[in-house]
């Protein structure tokens, strides 16, 4: 059921963004009396799953979820239509238009996809709007990774700031140590305050663990509720109870007693609980997932709220897709890495970042996510993208003069493979994590 779940919003979401991105073309094609012969969600080579004409324009749903396209008449794209090139221009094709004209065709799938972004960030903070957990307010301090320890962290220790970037949002310190190139943390641990360095290499080895969770927020393993039927009900898990010890080993907070149960997978365990002042040990079943089937009690530390009225909403929501993407972009250095590369993936990667449960929230967060990402993507000048097409036109803007039908068959025909090559890749990455 979590997969319908997940793949249900993956679809939903990659069809929204597909097709408001080929309105965006769609638009200033027929803004600029282009002929649009076909409108697609999905592609549709030897069959479509639904179509239907109105005007010049076919409209239809394709049989492979890959993405949509929109075909503009006398256009070199991935249909590769050479027959049709080789005839006189037609003042309805797209060759026919000045390059102003073609040029906004072509980024107006990306401008679209960008103003689709800033609305939906402005919508979420306007209706729910924004939380976080400050630094100041983890009173068990922070809870770190292995790898984390490494360097000399500790459990309990706080983190207020890396390099000269102030920690407010606990989520920001791995954000900062990924993407800044940080050469220190400011730690306080008890009544002392110190500076920690980072060591060469250190994100190159939280990259190559693939490591997710590299800070987080301690708290004491407490079951907040049971979820009945599972096996921490079969056992007699109560509300209340608190985790003491898993096998003699100690596991009082949450992230501590979780990377157990993850290495006692499929396997029974013991453990010592407190429930109403008293002490006893219960023997309880680990899913093969590692997990006991608890929800835990999350109200030690205050989650600071934030929100906003309808107009305040819209810069604070242009404002949170302009760092999505700044984000993003710095992103993109570490996947010129050996180990960033691995961490590439397709639409495996991509459907695990929605939640098991449908949550509005979460959906339109990660579709406002998308959105900025698909943008970006289709704006990088690399043949068959948008940007591709857009760096030629403004070659022919600046020089005067139009590449020549030849080579931009050839640089469509490259592009393809490059981004056949990407999918290919991508999509390998998470058939291998899937396998191993």
């Amino acid at each position: 059921m979590e997969f319908l779940i997940k793949a249900g919003q993956l679809i939903l979401s990659l069809s929204i963004l597909v097709i408001l991105h080929e309105f965006g073309h769609f638009f200033f094609a027929k803004l600029f009396k282009t002929r649009v012969e076909k409108f697609y969600l999905f592609f549709d080579p030897w069959f479509s799953l639904f179509k239907y004409k109105k005007g010049d324009t076919e409209y239809g749903v394709g049989w492979l979820p890959l993405g949509g396209y929109v075909k503009i008449s006398g256009m070199i794209d991935e249909s590769m239509d050479k027959e049709a090139m080789k005839e006189e221009p037609k003042d309805y094709e797209f060759r026919s238009k000045p390059a102003y004209q073609r040029l906004l065709i072509m980024v107006g799938g990306v401008l679209v996809n960008f103003l689709l972004a800033f609305f939906l960030f402005w919508m979420i903070l306007f209706k729910w709007g924004e939380g976080y957990i400050d630094v100041n307010d983890a009173k068990y301090g922070l809870a770190f990774h292995p790898v984390a320890h490494d360097i000399g962290l500790q459990d309990g220790d706080l983190v207020t700031a890396v390099d000269t970037f102030k920690v407010k949002d606990v989520s920001d310190i791995s954000a900062f140590i990924l993407l800044e190139d940080a050469k220190e943390l400011s730690v306080v641990r008890g009544d002392s305050s110190f500076t920690l360095p980072i060591p060469e290499g250190f994100v190159k080895k939280v990259l190559g663990e693939e490591i997710k969770n590299l800070v987080g927020v301690r708290m004491p393993f407490v079951v907040d509720s049971v979820i009945k039927g599972n096996n921490a009900y079969k056992a007699g898990l109560l509300s209340g109870d608190s985790l003491i010890a898993i096998n003699d080993k100690p596991a009082a907070y949450y992230r501590i007693a979780t990377d157990i149960f993850k290495e006692n997978k499929g396997k029974r365990v013991n453990m010592a609980i407190v429930r109403d002042g008293e002490s006893m040990t219960i023997r309880c079943a680990v899913s093969d997932k590692g997990k006991i089937g608890i929800y835990p009690k999350s109200s030690y530390f205050n989650v600071t709220q934030v929100k906003y009225g309808f107009w305040e909403a819209l810069p604070a929501g242009i404002s949170k897709g302009i760092n999505t993407l700044v984000g993003y972009v710095k992103q993109l250095k570490l996947v010129f890495t050996k180990e960033g590369a691995k961490q590439i993936g397709g639409f495996g990667a991509i459907g695990n970042l929605f939640p098991p449960a449908w949550d509005w929230h979460s959906f339109w967060s990660l579709t406002a996510f998308l959105s900025v990402v698909l943008a970006f993507m289709n704006i990088l000048p690399i043949p068959a993208l948008d940007g591709g097409h857009v760096l030629f036109l403004l070659y022919e803007i600046v020089s005067g003069r139009k590449p020549s039908e030849k080579f931009l068959e050839y640089a469509q025909m490259v592009g393809m493979v490059l981004l056949l090559s990407l999918l290919l890749f991508a999509n390998g990455n998470d058939l291998f994590r899937w396998l191993f």
